[in-house]
């Protein structure tokens, strides 16, 4: 399984970081679980933080670059992708995985990868953090974000 071995990364002294969660509206009970572990990390970390919701996985890029360029600390985007019977599943998780890093590379804003490219429901549900669900990938990615943010922070500190 993906998610064995992971640790939970600090956010300690991400209070009042300015986060945002950007979140796919494609299938409502997978996104729900992604989004409420992602608000869970943010408010705990006692960051200022925004939900925005976009259509689908495609649009998560051009949102996040948005938010990128406004100045927040962070981002968090949230979807999730499900194989079917057409190449349309390789060309929509390409994009946007490719997309995200490139707002995360040009802009210098973490962006944490909670997209989950799934062969079917029963692997989206276990990852969304749902009761019974094996792994919460929107905790994940809200930690990975902020963790990355905070060091970024005294990285870039002379």
């Amino acid at each position: 399984m993906s998610g064995s071995g992971a640790a939970r990364m600090s956010t300690d002294g991400a209070d009042g970081m300015r986060v945002d969660i950007i979140a796919a509206s494609w299938h409502d009970e997978v996104m729900n679980g992604l989004i409420a572990g992602a608000e869970s990390v943010v408010r705990d970390a006692g960051c200022d933080w925004r939900l925005h919701r976009v259509p689908g996985a495609f649009e998560l890029p051009v949102v996040a670059a948005a938010r990128a360029r406004a100045g927040v600390e962070a981002i968090v985007a949230l979807g999730v992708v499900i194989r079917g019977g057409t190449p349309h599943f390789e060309y929509v998780c390409d994009a946007a995985t490719s997309g995200l890093a490139r707002v995360a590379l040009d802009t210098g804003v973490p962006v944490g990868f909670g997209l989950l490219t799934c062969d079917d429901e029963a692997q989206a549900l276990d990852r969304a953090g749902l009761a019974g669900s094996r792994e919460d990938k929107g905790r994940e990615a809200a930690e990975a974000a902020i963790a990355t943010a905070l060091l970024l922070r005294r990285v870039r500190t002379p």
